[in-house]
């Protein structure tokens, strides 16, 4: 089997690993939902001004601490439905009558290992180990490469160090698409899948373009599983494998996710009295205190910090700061080009 152990998750006892953004936040973002209030506000003026805004605020701020949720990948063109999904899905959606992604993830849990992980070798495929269509994130990067600044996100794509994110500028808070977890709950380790998907791809009958890109072959005709000893099983113990995605508390939380978590709370701890970028993309109604509700508090409890939202449909901050807000209803990518 074509998996290599990524890291142990025994945390040695150290200052340097001392700390739990990730926790430290939501009890934050708990604190924001009985504090802020009910009345809510959309922003003041227009999308060209709070542009402009934004561009200033980036120019001048101490840090930057950006929150990136799932309409950031969306921009990027990561899009879990529609054209996309029928050129690598098609027959799982005519055979199933699944109609994207999401769904078909949870779907395939009921079929055979075969089945399922054929399914979840091309999810990963194209939501890991390919370049999004368009690069939002690369643009992003470019904006505030020169800035001190941190990344939290809720997003399992990989996406931002895909794009160049110097990686101790990153917290990834729920998983990566590209490991592997043992459902041996004593097991707390990740493993690398990149060379199981790979050989999980070609498999079904997928073929490489003249880039390396796998791609439905021109006849159409794939196979639906991979083979009985491509199943993944865990090297230490044989057990079977999942997603090292959080659903529950089986979540592994391994070294490098203890080691980013504790970045993210020095960093905020340094910077909680300067003037703070609070930039928040595409973070939406699923797990709001993780980064939306956090940010809120944190800008009402430092005079000097600023809270951004671009989010298309969906900008808005609670009415007490809106005087040190900016919302920005409209594509993330748009705007980053705007900006840039």
């Amino acid at each position: 089997m074509f998996l290599r152990t990524r890291t142990e998750s025994t945390m040695k006892n150290t200052s340097a690993q001392s700390r739990d953004g990730y926790r430290e936040s939501i009890q934050i973002g708990l604190e924001a939902v009985s504090s802020m209030g009910n009345r809510i506000s959309f922003g003041t003026g227009t999308m060209e001004e709070n542009i402009a805004k934004l561009r200033n605020e980036i120019d001048i701020a101490d840090a930057i601490v950006i929150g990136a949720g799932a309409g950031l990948s969306t921009s990027a063109g990561f899009t879990y439905s529609g054209e996309r999904f029928r050129r690598y899905f098609g027959d799982f959606e005519d055979t199933y009558g699944f109609h994207d992604m999401y769904s078909g993830g949870f779907f395939v849990m009921q079929l055979e290992p075969e089945t399922a992980w054929a399914f979840w070798a091309r999810n990963i495929y194209i939501n890991r180990y390919n370049d999004p269509p368009k690069p939002v994130y690369n643009k992003l990067l470019e904006l505030v490469k020169d800035k001190d600044y941190f990344v939290i996100t809720t997003n399992v794509d990989h996406q931002f160090q895909r794009a160049g994110i110097d990686k101790e500028r990153l917290f990834y808070t729920q998983g990566d698409y590209g490991l592997f977890q043992s459902v041996n709950g004593a097991i707390r380790k990740t493993y690398d899948n990149e060379e199981w998907v790979m050989e999980a791809m070609e498999a079904q009958g997928f073929i490489k373009d003249e880039h390396g890109i796998f791609i439905p072959p021109e006849d159409g005709k794939l196979t639906m599983r991979i083979p009985s000893e491509l199943v993944p099983v865990c090297p230490d113990d044989g057990s079977a494998m999942t997603m090292n995605l959080r659903s529950d508390d089986s979540f592994v939380e391994d070294e490098g996710w203890h080691r980013a978590s504790a970045s993210y709370a020095r960093f905020l701890e340094e910077h909680e009295a300067v003037h703070v970028l609070y930039l928040e993309l595409g973070v939406g109604a699923n797990t709001p205190v993780i980064i939306k509700y956090p940010f809120w508090q944190r800008t009402m409890a430092n005079e000097r910090a600023v809270y951004a939202c671009i989010n298309y449909g969906d900008a808005f901050c609670p009415a007490k700061i809106e005087e040190r807000s900016i919302c920005i209803d409209g594509d993330i990518g748009a705007v980053i080009e705007k900006i840039s």
